[in-house]
């Protein structure tokens, strides 16, 4: 039976496991996949309106490149559970 541990990455280290009865420290995987969707729809429909509604090009803008971010996030954290990762 695999433990999660034997499902983290290979290089991964938690300094404080073990220390005081702790259990070993987790990622929440799924809850960052649903808040980076979250950012992504959200940020990408503020622009699009923004953009529609003549906003300044720098706030249209803006929400753009956070919605470019939220979405590099969701791919990364997407990859880390479809590797296995526990979270």
């Amino acid at each position: 039976m695999t433990t999660p541990d034997d499902r983290a990455r290979p290089d991964h280290h938690d300094p404080t496991r073990g220390i005081g009865g702790a259990p070993p420290a987790r990622s929440a995987l799924t809850l960052r996949i649903v808040l980076a969707g979250f950012g992504l729809v959200a940020c990408a429909v503020a622009a699009w309106l923004l953009a529609g509604a003549g906003a300044p090009t720098l706030l249209v803008v803006a929400f753009a490149v956070l919605a470019v971010v939220a979405l590099v996030d969701l791919v990364v954290v997407v990859r880390r559970k479809l590797r296995g990762e526990p979270g």
